[in-house]
């Protein structure tokens, strides 16, 4: 296994589970409120207004992954609080907006151990050579810092009774996704390369492609699974595979556009993705603008390996 730095902290986001029988929901500082369920013992699932929240919470404390809110951070401490003895936090944080980034949510003046993935933390004013940058203004008004450790290929966790595995993944919905594995709940957390409550948003100014999305996701669509969104209720992997064949379609019928000469304006307005509208459609990435993307990346695509064809010497 390789890393960067060697980390002791994860937290994690998830979306509040099918699974889960309770749904018990505490005050939040905002007044919006987060709910917990259970997919295991030790295993919960937080919904809070960012997102969902994955955590392992036992004897040995609480293992947290995602991308957090400084307004929940109060609210999920007390949760913990009620579940272990321990202090112990391990807090990883996902890849963010920098425009909306909330840094490490408050965790780290809390006494957690704060890491994010290397090429995210950069985003963030992070993992540089030399001096640290200052604090973005958005930081110092919330009152928070940025993740103080970077990791870059893999961590790995033993706590209360769970194994549990974060892997750096290629390039997909950014250049930062990671898949995040609980092998004894067989649970995966992919964060927004899987957004759960519609389209993928495919960053390509941070590095993301849609034949890296596909590939990232398309291992793991096992029914036996429990993938957890980014927002929205836990699923299995039937779909997961659903979601796959909606983006294998549409890139599909973007790349033979693309390759029949169309402009992107005019594989936008053809609707390629029409027919998954009413499933996927109503998301925070609206179905034209998905188009849009899909159709750049395939265009970036093929210019990424024109450079690799050999002329033939006559």
């Amino acid at each position: 296994m390789m890393m960067s730095r060697i980390v002791a902290a994860v937290m994690i986001c998830v979306g509040a589970s099918a699974w889960l029988a309770s749904g018990r929901v505490h005050a939040r500082a905002d007044g919006a409120g987060v709910s917990v369920t259970e997919v295991t013992r030790n295993v919960l699932v937080f919904g809070t207004g960012a997102g969902n929240v994955v955590a392992s919470v036992g004897p040995d404390g609480a293992l947290l992954v995602g991308t957090p809110a400084a307004a929940d951070t109060a609210a999920i401490e007390k949760i913990l609080e009620g579940r272990t003895k321990s202090a112990a936090r391990y807090v990883l944080v996902g890849p963010e907006d920098p425009a909306s980034s909330e840094g490490d949510a408050g965790w780290g003046k809390r006494g957690a151990f704060v890491a994010m993935q290397e090429l995210a933390q950069q985003l963030i004013g992070g993992d540089v050579m030399g001096a640290p940058e200052p604090l973005p203004d958005r930081f110092v008004k919330l009152g928070v810092d940025r993740p103080r450790v970077a990791f870059s290929d893999v961590l790995a966790f033993d706590l209360n009774g769970e194994a549990i595995h974060v892997v750096h993944q290629p390039a997909g919905q950014v250049n930062a996704n990671c898949l995040v594995h609980f092998h004894v709940a067989n649970l995966i957390y992919f964060g927004d390369a899987f957004p759960g409550d519609g389209y993928p948003r495919i960053e390509l100014d941070r590095g993301g492609r849609i034949d890296g999305l596909i590939q990232i996701l398309g291992g793991w669509t096992d029914k036996s699974l429990k993938i957890v969104p980014a927002r929205g209720k836990v699923v299995t992997g039937t779909e997961m595979k659903e979601f796959v064949e909606m983006l294998t379609a549409v890139t599909g019928k973007v790349r033979g556009m693309v390759k029949a000469g169309k402009t992107t304006s005019e594989i936008v307005a053809a609707k390629p993705a029409a027919e998954f509208d009413a499933k996927w459609g109503h998301g925070r990435v609206a179905s034209d603008e998905f188009v849009r993307e899909v159709a750049e990346s395939v265009v970036r695509e093929g210019r990424e390996k024109k450079p690799e064809m050999k002329m033939e010497m006559k």
